[in-house]
């Protein structure tokens, strides 16, 4: 039987702070990096790693490699099948050290470093099955994938009973929406005009290439500035909803797939994100300055721990047809559950590495599942979409079985540093991943380890030396 005989870390930076690739209202020079984990086994195949990751924006990304180490150890020795017939007993035992605990639990430096230990091994999983994640899990009986999920503290809003039953009410024609979306794509938003940092001049040749891509939902920073915000607002909404800058053969989206987001002329959304910059007055009155601009939400408009808050700044919104949307930062499946419960949101926003792994984002699938809210996940950052694209298949194929509300995040950068990087369709779509070798998607070129390695990379070596 397979054993995991050891793991290796890298602490990877790539210097995105110097084109303003990824700037917000709260992240001003962002350097995307990657916390990224290699477990190895004793097996003959040399093939048989598991690739995991987790994300961070540059300074304190060696701390999480430093909790990765501490974690990933916990595996070593342990034979994999074992592992894999219980994957969420698997995803307990990773957190369960009660001294690891001690500085979380279940949040900040050490839910990041459970995040890529727990992506790292479901990798492991996929590759020894020879499929994809996504095509790994929607495999899955019901009661399969019931027993992966991360249940505890959890129960008082979704029962494994109940799960087992939203699970099994898809069943009869899960074929069938694959089948769909393989022939399809998965719909898909774009991020890359709307950074901040970003010049009038840019964000419009941005977003004019966005809508000739095939992109009709579209999201920008906001939360700087309000007279800033309106004037690139302004921009973008002057480009998404003028018919002249549609592409050739363009299809006018699904009626279905733009109800209730305040599509404009051509159908195209916009979104709108601030990331944490505002009380929850501040929030409300600045959003309300932004109605003309006619958002779909507002993302992360406070704290991303304030529960009532959000539910205050969308109740405040709603009259104003504008939704509220958050989950980028929220630690883990209790603070979901809550703003399911609290009824907070209209957008759960999953991210694949703040959650710790496949085995909690299983968990807020199937809550939001239950609550009837889409799931929208966070892909701004290097690896994020590579990741999500696995977790949003999986929702629609297993999960929810819907895709009229739901739309994933595309980022146009740092996909060249992986084997198997994402892509888009003609129609503005993920492609969906179908290499049997690829795993979670997550490997990463060694070439692209040597040169942005923190700090004796070749990259970095040379930025020392000047």
């Amino acid at each position: 039987m397979t054993t995991i005989t050891r793991y290796e870390i890298h602490d990877v930076r790539f210097p995105t702070s110097l084109s303003g690739d990824g700037t917000d209202a709260m992240n001003t020079d962002c350097d995307y990096s990657s916390a990224y984990v290699t477990l190895f086994t004793d097996s003959p195949d040399p093939s048989l790693v598991g690739n995991g990751m987790t994300f961070t924006i540059g300074r304190g990304n060696d701390i999480v490699c430093m909790a990765i180490r501490e974690v990933a150890h916990r595996l070593v020795g342990k034979k994999t099948e074992v592992l894999f017939a219980d994957m969420g007993k698997s995803w307990d035992y990773i957190l369960a050290d009660p001294q690891l605990r001690w500085i979380g639990p279940e949040k900040g430096v050490i839910h990041l470093a459970s995040a890529a230990v727990d992506n790292a091994l479901w990798d492991l999983f996929a590759k020894s099955r020879r499929k994809p994640l996504w095509k790994l899990i929607v495999d899955f009986t019901p009661e399969e994938l019931v027993r992966s999920t991360a249940f505890r503290y959890i129960t008082d809003a979704i029962t494994p009973d109940e799960a087992l039953a939203i699970l099994k009410a898809r069943e009869t024609d899960k074929k069938d929406r694959e089948a769909q979306v393989i022939a399809q794509g998965y719909p898909a938003y774009v991020t890359s005009a709307g950074w901040i940092g970003y010049s009038d001049d840019k964000v419009a040749r941005l977003t004019k290439e966005a809508v000739q891509a095939g992109f009709n939902h579209f999201k920008m920073k906001v939360g700087a500035d309000k007279h800033s915000d309106l004037r690139r607002g302004r921009i973008i909404r002057s480009i998404i909803d003028d018919p002249t800058y549609l592409p050739p053969g363009h299809v006018s989206p699904d009626p279905k797939s733009i109800v209730g987001k305040n599509a404009g002329p051509t159908g195209s959304v916009l979104m709108i994100d601030a990331n944490q910059v505002w009380d929850v007055p501040q929030a409300i009155e600045y959003v309300k300055g932004l109605e003309e601009l006619k958002p779909w939400f507002i993302e992360e408009p406070t704290a991303p721990d304030d529960i009532l808050g959000h539910a205050a700044i969308r109740k405040a919104l709603k009259p104003h047809g504008i939704g509220v949307a958050t989950g980028e930062h929220a630690h883990n499946r209790i603070v979901f559950k809550q703003l399911l419960q609290a009824e907070a949101i209209d957008v759960v926003q999953i991210d694949s590495c703040r959650l710790a792994g496949v085995s909690e984002v299983l968990a807020v699938l199937l809550m939001a599942a239950k609550f009837g809210v889409p799931v929208c996940p966070h892909a701004g950052g290097v690896g994020l979409c590579e990741y999500v694209i696995h977790l949003s298949l999986i929702d629609y194929i297993a999960i929810s079985g819907s895709i009229d509300r739901n739309v994933l995040e595309f980022v146009d950068h740092l996909h060249e540093h992986f084997v198997y990087p994402c892509s888009i369709n003609s129609h503005g779509r993920y492609k969906v991943p179908l290499d049997p070798k690829e795993g979670y998607s997550i490997e990463m070129h060694k070439a692209s380890i040597g040169e942005f390695e923190f700090p004796n990379g070749t990259y970095w070596k040379s930025v020392a030396r000047k």
